[in-house]
């Protein structure tokens, strides 16, 4: 269950949007869309869109940049979690990672096995911390960025949820890079 302590300050975090995908253009990219839209309503800054062909080492290199970016603090993409051979988001997305938090994963597979049933089971929906940045790795329909964002994210990227959050831990994603100077 969300809690919002109102009392706490909202502070806005800086997302890239990446859709993994051969066959979507700007026109198209309506799961692009949707998570801008939903991003933005709830005062979090897209700061970075674009999409991305199918191909891990692609995909790997760009998210290298988009981590070694100061202004980026969480990166969400859309696509290629499935399981068909063009489908390689989750490697490249672990390839980057320091850290899988496997709950995100678990939590968005529950959360949609209540509407779609057991083909829950083909998303890999996969997230974790690199260099201080988050990431998540979301399937490409609009309804499953809809529910990953206002089932989880929203919550868990707003300064003022309760009991905890990713935000507050943000000052601290990289205290073993900092301890091994």
């Amino acid at each position: 269950m969300a809690r919002i302590d109102e009392s706490r300050p909202f502070l806005p975090v800086n997302i890239a949007v990446l859709t993994i995908s051969d066959t979507r253009t700007e026109e198209t990219d309506k799961s692009g869309d949707t998570l801008a839209e939903l991003i933005t309503a709830d005062n979090h800054k897209v700061v970075h869109r674009e999409i991305v062909k199918d191909d891990q080492p692609a995909i790997v290199r760009r998210l290298h940049r988009l981590i070694e970016d100061p202004l980026i603090d969480v990166i969400i993409s859309t696509g290629g979690t499935g399981v068909t051979g063009r489908d390689v988001t989750p490697e490249a997305f672990i390839q980057v990672m320091d850290k899988v938090i496997e709950g995100f994963g678990e939590l968005f597979r529950w959360l949609s096995y209540q509407k779609i049933g057991t083909s829950t089971i083909q998303s890999r929906a996969v997230g974790g911390v690199a260099r201080g940045t988050y990431l998540f790795a979301l399937p490409g329909s609009p309804s499953a960025c809809k529910d990953a964002w206002t089932e989880i994210l929203r919550y868990q990227l707003d300064s003022r949820h309760r009991p905890c959050n990713l935000v507050e831990l943000m000052p601290r994603l990289q205290e073993h890079i900092h301890a091994a100077e």
